[in-house]
């Protein structure tokens, strides 16, 4: 299971390279059934099986089986107590989930192992970003690092979005790699709420059968 490999511990993930065979049942509850009811192919194939995977996951915690629906923001709203994300890209679909008594926020992300367009690029790094890039890409040069950075940053958001005093923009956080140990930290640049220093959040990355994988968690008080 890839996702395991870049999760904190008591975090359980689950995940799926591809999709089921069309026809086999979904495996959704009704009220998810709902949610995709007007969705087109590739958005029905993406919501069920990364909710299977959000139900197996959450099976592996203990739980109930549950739905699992959008909030207003469209992010998953999880049982009480849990935490977690669901992330997917072409090939490959993904959830993590967590106990709140064990991590507060929990944000993963997954990419598709290949560069960026260099006007996304300029577009989504700090200026520090794209000389940590730099000299990244000069000294390991088989990760597409500035992909990797983008996934670190939507994991980063998804596990801060809760807290957040406004939405994150790709600026708001400035991320360095550890290329050996595969972990990353990301600092936030904005002000956080209540004159809180904003945090810095630890992160682990991955990359195998062409996928980049990143989690970040939010450490507590």
């Amino acid at each position: 299971m890839l996702i395991e490999h870049v999760l904190p511990p008591h975090a359980v993930g689950e995940d799926a390279l591809g999709d089921p065979p069309a026809g086999e049942p979904t495996g959704l509850f009704p009220a998810e059934e709902r949610e995709i009811t007007h969705a087109g192919d590739k958005r029905r194939r993406e919501f069920t099986t990364a909710r299977r995977c959000a139900h197996r996951a959450l099976s592996r915690l203990g739980l109930p089986p549950t739905p699992v629906l959008p909030d207003p923001t469209g992010a998953p709203a999880w049982p009480p107590g849990i935490t977690g994300s669901i992330t997917h890209c072409d090939g490959y679909r993904a959830a993590a989930v967590a106990r709140t008594a064990d991590h507060p926020h929990l944000g993963i992300d997954a990419e598709p192992h290949a560069p960026l367009p260099a006007a996304v690029r300029a577009g989504i790094t700090t200026p520090a970003e794209r000389a940590h890039l730099q000299a990244l890409d000069a000294a390991h040069p088989g990760t597409p690092w500035d992909r990797l950075l983008f996934s670190a940053k939507e994991a980063v958001y998804k596990t801060c979005a809760p807290l957040a005093p406004r939405p994150l923009q790709f600026d708001d956080a400035d991320i360095t790699f550890d290329p050996t140990a595969r972990t990353f930290t990301a600092r936030l640049l904005l002000p956080w709420p209540a004159g809180v220093p904003a945090p810095v959040l630890p992160g682990r990355w991955y990359a195998a059968h062409g996928i980049l994988l990143t989690a970040a968690t939010l450490p507590r008080p």
